[in-house]
C-alpha cells in the first residue's frame, strides 16, 4: 500500500493505478484518456495500458500517464506483459469484457483491488455467446466493483454474481467541434460538397459495420425515401466485416448511400449533418448519440439498452429492426423543420444534465479510496 501523504486529495499519494484497455472502441478509449487527465492532475500515478495502436491514436502519454503496450486479447503474451505492468499496482482498472478477463488472469493469486467498466454489452451467439457468460461470470467473480455505464448493464452485471455493482458516471470528453451548431448556414460546405450532397439533406450514421449496429435496417429504409425530392444522402463512416456485401447493395439497389470508411473528422462530418442516425440493436452511451446532442444535430435512434435513458424525449425513438419506422422517423423530420428545431433545444437541455468530466472523476476517486484506504480496526 502506498504511504499516506498530505500532497494527494485522496489521502493517498502516490496512489498507483493501471487503467486496461483492450483495442477500445471510441467511447471507451476516449473515456480511459479523460480519466487518466483528470486523475494524473489529482496527483495520481498512472499507467496505462494498451496496444501500440492505441496510444498512438489517443495519446495517453499526453495526459501525463505512463504507457505499457499490451497486446490485444489474442496474443498470448498479453497476460505475462499485463501482470509485469501491473505489479507495483495499489489498483487496477479495466475497461470492457476481454481487458476485464486478461486483468483477473494477471491479477491472479494476488490481493490488489479490480475495478471493471463496463461500457458495452458483448455479443456473440451460440458457443462464442456461452463463452460470453463464462468470461462474465470470471470477470464479476474477481472484481471488487463492477462501474456500468448505464442501468441495464449495472444489472446485468448483478444477475451474473457481482458482488458490488454501481452505476457510473461516464463523461463525454468535453464538446468537440461539432458543438453549438445554432444557425443552418455555418454547416460546412467544404464537407458537405465532398460528400456530394451540395443541395439535398445529409444523414449522418457513424460506427463500425458489423451485424449489431443496424446497417442492413438503414439500407432497407434508404429505399423509401428515395422518392424524396430533394434526395436525401445517407453517409455512413466506419469499417467493418460487413462493408462489401453492404457495398454491393448500394451498387444493386442504386441506393443513396455512401460508405466512407473510418475517419479522423466525425465531428466535422456530424457538424454538417441534418440528421444523425443511430439504428444499432444494442447502445449503451453511445458517442454519437452524445455529440449529436451536444452539437445541436436531430437524432434518430433505436429505443435499445441505455439510449432512452441517455436522451430522453430529445430524439426520434423506433423500434429496434423495423426500417419502415426509422424511414419515417427520418422523411418526418425532413419535413417539419419546428419539430428538429425542438429537437436541437431539448437535446442541448439533455446534453447539460449528463455528468461532468469532473464528476465522473470524482466517483472513481471515491471508489479508489474506497478499495485501497485501510479499514479501521473493530
Amino acid at each position: 500500500m502506498s504511504p499516506v501523504s498530505s500532497n494527494s486529495p485522496h489521502g493517498q499519494s502516490p496512489l498507483r493505478t493501471v487503467q486496461v484497455l483492450g483495442g477500445g472502441n471510441a467511447g471507451s478509449s476516449a473515456h480511459v484518456r479523460s480519466l487518466a487527465a483528470g486523475l494524473v492532475a489529482r496527483g495520481v500515478r498512472v499507467t496505462v495500458c494498451v496496444p501500440a495502436e492505441a496510444e498512438r491514436a489517443y495519446d495517453f502519454t499526453g495526459t501525463g500517464a505512463e504507457h505499457v503496450h499490451v497486446p490485444r486479447s489474442s496474443d498470448p503474451a498479453s497476460v505475462a506483459a499485463l501482470r509485469a505492468a501491473c505489479a507495483q499496482a495499489d489498483l487496477v482498472h479495466a475497461h470492457g469484457l476481454h481487458a476485464s478477463f486478461r486483468a483477473a488472469l494477471a491479477l491472479s493469486g494476488r490481493h490488489t483491488p479490480l475495478v471493471v467498466t463496463w461500457h458495452n454489452r458483448a455479443h456473440a451467439e451460440g458457443a462464442r455467446a456461452h463463452l460470453l457468460r463464462l468470461l462474465e461470470r470470471r470477470v464479476v467473480k474477481a472484481a471488487a466493483v463492477v462501474l456500468g455505464s448505464t442501468s441495464d448493464l449495472v444489472d446485468r452485471a448483478r444477475r451474473t454474481g457481482a458482488r458490488d455493482a454501481r452505476l457510473a458516471a461516464v463523461a463525454l470528453p468535453g464538446p468537440g467541434q461539432a458543438a453549438e451548431r445554432d444557425d443552418p448556414d455555418r454547416l460546412p460546405p467544404k464537407i458537405r460538397a465532398e460528400l456530394g450532397a451540395t443541395g439535398r439533406p445529409l444523414l449522418i450514421a457513424i460506427g463500425a459495420l458489423d451485424r449489431y449496429r443496424g446497417h442492413d435496417v438503414l439500407l432497407d429504409a434508404a429505399r423509401a425515401w428515395r422518392r424524396l425530392d430533394p434526395q436525401p444522402l445517407l453517409v455512413i463512416a466506419g469499417e467493418g466485416p460487413l462493408r462489401a456485401p453492404l457495398q454491393r447493395r448500394i451498387e444493386e439497389e442504386g441506393l443513396p448511400v455512401r460508405l466512407i470508411g473510418r475517419r479522423d473528422d466525425a465531428g466535422e462530418l456530424l457538424a454538417a449533418a441534418d440528421l444523425a442516425l443511430l439504428p444499432g440493436s444494442w447502445e449503451s452511451r453511445s458517442v454519437l448519440a452524445q455529440e449529436a446532442l451536444h452539437a445541436r444535430v436531430p437524432l434518430v435512434a433505436t429505443a435499445v439498452g441505455g439510449i432512452p435513458d441517455l436522451v430522453g424525449d430529445a430524439a426520434e425513438l423506433v423500434p429496434d429492426g423495423d426500417p419502415e419506422a426509422l424511414a419515417t422517423a427520418v422523411m418526418d423530420l425532413l419535413a417539419d423543420p419546428d419539430r428538429c428545431e425542438r429537437l436541437r433545444l431539448k437535446g442541448a437541455q439533455q446534453a447539460a444534465g449528463w455528468p461532468t468530466e469532473d464528476e465522473t472523476i470524482t466517483q472513481i476517486l471515491s471508489v479508489y479510496d474506497e478499495l485501497t484506504q485501510p479499514q479501521p480496526l473493530p
